[in-house]
């Protein structure tokens, strides 16, 4: 039996990777589509809040009255919805089949192991490979920052310092001067001093916790509840200290779901899920599924007959035809996608206990096409 058709197009409205293309569009670069139809500015920040997803923002108002008062309507993270290949989708102005980091974890035949991007190293390895896997070769394509910068724009992304040099910093934000911070602090004041340094100016910052506490407590959970607050009030310190001469821009990475422990699967203990399988990648709301030479359709059998009602499940060449990768994916990038892939409609994950068991125990997840993991904010502040 064929795949059922996938939750929806994704690229058929405008999603993250359109948005650093439409605002060097705004700046005056020639060349660039304005998919977004952003207005002309000489200075643009944009502020990633990883995590927060348009949903989750607009059921949580009172905890974030500032953001929820800008103006602007959500776009698509992209697929899967995950920090990396977010990130780089933001950076490069390219889907994931046209930049190929496919997931928080893909098969990478360069290092013959499934790799962690975030991490830029083999699952299960600590350190980073970034000297042996070389992100310039991995991801070759030039990132919106080298052409903004090649427009003579002042281009400097401003985000934790453990970042500097970092396998994903060079894959998707290379072209960037780097600015190290270390908490919100830091991050006003010095995204403040980069926007407003030059007369054309294009400045990227990052926040982190409401990701980090979602995982752990889940989203709307008291602690994610109370960070929400306090990133409301860095927003609305931020956007004053830069003063109507310079754009802000707040969107996000992903959004995310809380799944209970009975609704996870493990992996690990079902010789069904785990038959014909050399590899597992991805993560537990959107998996890539390596299979045995000429075992794909089995396997997708039988994954559909254990899963099916719960999980859009479809081979590596239903998925690309789909567009669930964009337009198009590179060849070179085919082996970065799972001979089938599994991809959660509702609050299911496949988890792994046994080899990820810090990841299996996250309330918090992410990676599949659901509203609260696909919609992001697009805000603007009303004043400007």
């Amino acid at each position: 039996m064929p795949a059922p058709a996938p939750l929806l197009d994704v690229y058929s409205q405008p999603t993250l990777s359109t948005l650093a293309p439409s605002i060097l569009a705004s700046l005056g670069v020639a060349g660039e589509a304005n998919r977004l139809n952003l207005p002309p500015s000489k200075r643009t920040v944009i502020l990633l809040v990883d995590g927060m997803g348009a949903n989750l923002l607009a059921r949580n108002a009172e905890h974030a009255p500032y953001l929820n008062s800008w103006v602007g309507s959500p776009i698509r993270a992209g697929f899967p919805t995950t920090t990396a290949t977010s990130i780089v989708s933001l950076g490069t102005g390219l889907p994931s089949g046209a930049h190929g980091i496919t997931g928080y974890q893909s098969y990478v035949e360069e290092a013959d192991a499934v790799f962690n991007w975030l991490g830029w190293h083999p699952t299960g390895k600590k350190e980073s490979y970034a000297d042996s896997i070389v992100p310039e070769v991995l991801q070759p394509e030039a990132t919106t920052f080298d052409r903004a910068q090649a427009a003579g724009i002042t281009v400097t992304t401003v985000v934790p310092s453990k970042f500097d040099g970092s396998g994903l910093t060079r894959a998707g934000m290379r072209g960037a001067a780097f600015a190290g911070i270390q908490a919100y602090g830091d991050l006003v004041a010095r995204t403040v001093a980069v926007a407003k340094s030059a007369e054309r100016t294009f400045t990227y910052c990052y926040i982190s916790e409401i990701d980090a506490l979602g995982h752990v407590y889940g989203p709307e959970s008291e602690p994610w509840l109370q960070q929400l607050s306090l990133v409301d009030r860095v927003v609305e310190q931020l956007a004053a200290a830069l003063g109507p001469d310079v754009t802000l821009i707040v969107t996000a990475d992903h959004g995310m779901v809380e799944i209970t422990d009975a609704n996870k699967i493990d992996y690990d203990n079902s010789p069904v899920l785990s038959k014909d399988v050399l590899a597992l990648a991805g993560e537990p709301r959107c998996r890539h599924i390596h299979t045995r030479e000429g075992a794909a359709a089995d396997v997708a059998a039988r994954w559909r007959a254990e899963l099916g009602d719960r999980m859009w499940i479809g081979t590596r060449a239903e998925g690309i035809v789909a567009g669930l990768f964009g337009p198009s994916v590179h060849s070179a990038f085919h082996g970065r996608i799972g001979d089938v892939i599994a991809i959660a409609t509702d609050d299911v994950a496949v988890v792994r206990r046994s080899v990820e068991s810090g990841l299996a125990g996250l309330p918090g997840q992410h990676g599949a096409l659901t509203p609260d993991e696909l919609l992001i904010p697009l805000l603007s502040s009303p004043t400007r």
